[in-house]
């Protein structure tokens, strides 16, 4: 017994944050899986697009994100419908000599619903090739301009930029959800790896530090354990001053002169109509404001607990009953307002029976 219970306080705590680590590791897999597979970089740093490039350039999944500077801009009378909204307003321009004419799709409010003209304008967008939607709109500006539709597509290049395409609000969202999931992800990952260097600093030695210093008690408790444990289940142990949970779900050291009060509750489990269990659970309150729950337990189990519990501190309350709430936490107090508030509802409701 000696050599099983050497250490097994730590040893748990190490073997528990070791497990919880594959859940952020595999987290951070998936979310370098999505920085490659989606345009994310090109949507934090899109290129510089310079009026003298060809659009063509621009045309692949990660390279259409681009930040251009663009000057005399001309509105065509032509808008973009979405919904029976109006989603953008198409302007034209001339690049640079020798470069056919370029059309950009401004977003309402860049070109205040509709300018006859901008000077200069800087956006950020997406470059799209030819759609329906742009095909019509050459189909318009040719007949406008009496030419054919083969004599606008010389003149006019075949791709354009969309000010709303880079849809910048659901672009913010994603990448906020994106960093600030990763970051949580490694934060865990960061607080795993100290627990596991250090099971010292683990939630629950620190609850033990409430009753005074964390390493030393933590030393005693394991040194009980190793020595001999008094009363031992599958995951709860006694020993001669403390009482340790050892779970999966998570530990707890409480030394047993500062519990409280503790009670068991039943959960009927079922599917449907069919009930194939009843699991039980311990609640422990202890002084400091410590509360901590042991779900999942069998009922001989958890007696067995709490009859040796209350035999070794007999100042502890057993089982639950509004008495001992009231000894625990003492009378529930609420504000002057609300509780007028409870008075007034109280007040209608006879009235109503």
């Amino acid at each position: 017994m000696t050599e099983n219970y050497d250490h097994y306080i730590s040893r748990h705590i190490r073997r528990v944050y070791r497990r919880r680590l594959i859940s952020p590791i595999l987290y951070l897999i998936f979310l370098m899986i999505l920085w490659m597979s989606l345009p994310l970089y090109d949507i934090l740093f899109p290129q510089t697009l310079d009026s003298s490039d060809d659009l063509s350039q621009y045309t692949d999944h990660h390279s259409s994100y681009i930040e251009a500077a663009l000057t005399d801009l001309y509105f065509t009378g032509y808008t973009n419908e979405t919904f029976g909204r109006t989603a953008g307003y198409y302007y034209y321009t001339q690049p640079s000599k020798g470069q056919p004419c370029m059309i950009v799709l401004l977003s309402p409010s860049t070109c205040e619903e509709g300018l006859p003209a901008i000077d200069s304008v800087h956006i950020r967008g997406r470059v799209l090739k030819e759609n329906p939607a742009y095909h019509s709109l050459l189909e318009r500006l040719a007949e406008d301009l009496n030419w054919t539709a083969q004599g606008i597509s010389k003149s006019v290049s075949p791709y354009f930029i969309s000010e709303p395409a880079f849809l910048l609000a659901p672009s913010v969202i994603l990448l906020t959800i994106y960093f600030a999931t990763g970051a949580y992800a490694l934060l865990h990952i960061i607080f795993a790896l100290i627990y596991i260097q250090f099971p010292v600093f683990s939630p629950a030695c620190r609850q033990l530090g409430r009753f005074g210093k964390a390493k030393e008690l933590l030393t005693q408790a394991e040194t009980e354990l190793a020595t001999l444990p008094q009363l031992a289940t599958e995951d709860m142990f006694i020993t001669e001053h403390y009482f340790i949970v050892l779970a999966g779900y998570g530990a707890a050291i409480i030394p047993i002169q500062e519990i409280l009060w503790i009670y068991k509750h039943s959960t009927l489990h079922k599917i449907l109509w069919y009930h194939f269990s009843i699991s039980y659970t311990l609640h422990i309150t202890a002084r400091k404001r410590l509360h901590f729950h042991c779900p999942k337990n069998m009922k001989s189990d958890i007696d067995g607990i709490m009859d040796y519990l209350a035999e070794a501190n007999h100042e502890i309350l057993v089982g639950f009953s509004e008495e001992n709430r009231l000894k625990v936490h003492g009378k529930r107090s609420f504000p002057i307002q609300f509780e007028k508030v409870i008075a007034a509802v109280k007040k209608k409701f006879k009235k109503r029976v």
